[in-house]
C-alpha cells in the first residue's frame, strides 16, 4: 500500500491558498482514478483506490498544516508501513512556479508540514515539491504561502494539477522520476520533428 498525502489546512477559507496545493493534487487524483469517496480517518480526510494495481490511501490531514504528522503517523503504524511507503505532495517556496520535483528524504526548507512529519516517522519518506514561487523577501512569506494564488497564477497551477492527476498511475508504480517526467511532458510537449522533404527526382537521360 502507499500513503498518499496532501498537505494543506482544512477548511473553506484556506481552498485555493498556495500552501494547499498538496490537497488540490490528491483531491484531482482522487477524481479522475474513481476513489472511493472521503472519509473521516486519522485526523484526516481519507479516500482508497488504486493506481497500476497498487492499493492507494490517499489522505488529506484534518490537523492543520504544523501537525499533518499526527495524522500520518497514525495511518502508518495502523497498516504497518514503512516511511518509504509514504509519499507526500506539498508547495515548494524554492522552485520556481508550476514547476514540480522528487525527491527522498533530506531537508525541510522551513516547511513546518514536513517537519511535523519528520517529527513523526523520520525523513526517509518521498516527497513531490510543487514550487509556488518565492515572494522575494522572508518576511512576507507567511503571508504569501497563506494567501490564494493570484489570478494570473491560477490556469498554470489547474493545468499542473491536471497533468499530476493524468500521470497518477506512474505513482502505484512507485516510479517518481518517470511520474515527474510524465508531468513535464504533458506541461510542455516537445515539438514536432519537421517532416523531410522527399529529394528531387533527377532528370531522365537523353
Amino acid at each position: 500500500m502507499l500513503l498518499l498525502v496532501g498537505l494543506g489546512n482544512p477548511g473553506p477559507k484556506y481552498e485555493k491558498n498556495r500552501h494547499n496545493i498538496g490537497f488540490m493534487a490528491v483531491d484531482e487524483i482522487v477524481r479522475r482514478h474513481s476513489f472511493a469517496p472521503y472519509r473521516a480517518r486519522f485526523q484526516s480526510l481519507t479516500a482508497e483506490g488504486t493506481l497500476a494495481s497498487e492499493k492507494i490511501l490517499a489522505m488529506k490531514p484534518t490537523t492543520f498544516m504544523n501537525e499533518s504528522g499526527r495524522a500520518v503517523g497514525e495511518a502508518m503504524r495502523y497498516y504497518k508501513l514503512t516511511p518509504d511507503d509514504v509519499l507526500v505532495i506539498h508547495d515548494e517556496l524554492d522552485l520556481a512556479a508550476g514547476k514540480i520535483r522528487v525527491k527522498k528524504g533530506g531537508g525541510l526548507a522551513g516547511h513546518n508540514g514536513l517537519r511535523s512529519i519528520d517529527a513523526h516517522i523520520g525523513k526517509e519518506f518521498h516527497r513531490v515539491r510543487v514550487g509556488i514561487g518565492h515572494p522575494g523577501d522572508k518576511n512576507r512569506v507567511h503571508g504569501y504561502v497563506l494567501s490564494d494564488f493570484a489570478k494570473a497564477e491560477m490556469p498554470i497551477f489547474e493545468k499542473l494539477v491536471d497533468a499530476m492527476a493524468a500521470s497518477a498511475e506512474t505513482l502505484g508504480e512507485r516510479a517518481y522520476d518517470a511520474f515527474m517526467t510524465k508531468v513535464s511532458l504533458i506541461l510542455k510537449p516537445p515539438r514536432p520533428k519537421p517532416e523531410k522533404k522527399p529529394a528531387p527526382e533527377s532528370a531522365p537521360e537523353a
